[in-house]
């Protein structure tokens, strides 16, 4: 591998989370339903290549995402694993799954619009809210913690342009359930930096603390990492991503693929920000799970690495 020569920037955080996505929000968007032990293997390869937050699988009815049908079988073999693991729940049914399969922290997708509520979770905004509210309490009350994503928060592709108040509003709602960390979705990739100031901004003034933030940034116009710095400077220290920039979104046919951790990696090992990542491991596993798809990459950091990597 070529080796990086780290030169700091002023403003930005010593170290950053990598909350890894691949293997619930990439996977569920392929075409293909991988196999149940190659996920299995997928998860601990990333674990091993030193990925501390791995959201391991979605407990949704299984005609929503056929990909992820398998989610009480995965976590039967993957057992107690180190690090934090959680898994995404649509509803009440799907958190007692979860608990009854040994999750220790969940997940739940919110929407910062009418539009995307009703086709992704077939109720209006508010009613989506609300609905969760029952989720997030029986999950604190079982000693589970919980994670609030926000998609649409820059643009949709059904409504154009997305008010900040209302993705403010949907945030505030979520940390009145209890969510410990609200992820800001870019759900089909049009944010610029200024926006993310902006919008982090205003969640400050909501009394929303940007280390209880995190930002998950789709690169369809290519600013993903651009974003993402202008975050980290703004204070944010975890960043959600996927190896080898797995994913889109099932219910949004114009998501490309999500922000690729060997990218995100890349960039900050540069900046010399920590993030217990050993890059070449993860490369690794990215081109192995490439290969088990039977298509290449999207990210740019992967591809430049795979001649060198397969002369090793």
């Amino acid at each position: 591998m070529i080796p990086q020569v780290p030169v700091p920037m002023a403003g930005l955080p010593h170290e950053v989370t990598i909350y890894e996505v691949g293997p619930r929000d990439g996977l569920q968007n392929e075409s293909v339903v991988v196999d149940v032990t190659v996920k299995a293997q997928f998860i601990r390869r990333l674990i091993e290549a030193g990925l501390t937050t791995v959201e391991l699988t979605s407990f949704v009815p299984a005609r929503w995402v056929p990909q992820l049908a398998d989610a009480e079988e995965l976590l039967g073999i993957l057992g107690p694993l180190a690090g934090r693991h959680p898994v995404l729940v649509p509803n009440e049914r799907g958190l007692e799954r979860a608990l009854a399969a040994g999750a220790r922290e969940i997940a739940i997708f919110a929407s910062a619009t009418e539009s995307f509520a009703q086709r992704n979770l077939n109720r209006s905004l508010a009613a989506s809210l609300e609905a969760f509210v029952p989720v997030a309490r029986r999950a604190r009350e079982a000693g589970v913690a919980v994670r609030g994503y926000i998609s649409m928060c820059f643009g949709d592709p059904w409504e154009g342009a997305v008010p900040i108040a209302q993705v403010t509003a949907v945030a505030e709602g979520l940390a009145a359930m209890g969510c410990h960390e609200i992820s800001l979705g870019d759900t089909i990739g049009v944010a610029t930096p200024g926006q993310v100031v902006e919008l982090l901004a205003s969640l400050e003034r909501a009394g929303l603390a940007r280390g209880d933030l995190a930002v998950h940034f789709h690169d369809t116009y290519g600013q993903a990492l651009a974003n993402t710095l202008v975050a980290l400077q703004e204070g944010v220290s975890t960043v959600d991503s996927s190896a080898g920039g797995l994913g889109g979104c099932p219910f949004a046919r114009s998501a490309t693929g999500n922000l690729a951790t060997e990218d995100l990696v890349w960039q900050l090992h540069g900046l010399g920000v920590v993030t217990g990542v050993d890059l070449g491991a993860l490369a690794r596993t990215s081109l192995w799970m490439a290969d088990q798809l039977g298509r290449a990459s999207v990210s740019r950091t992967l591809n430049a690495l795979a001649p060198s990597l397969a002369r090793e």
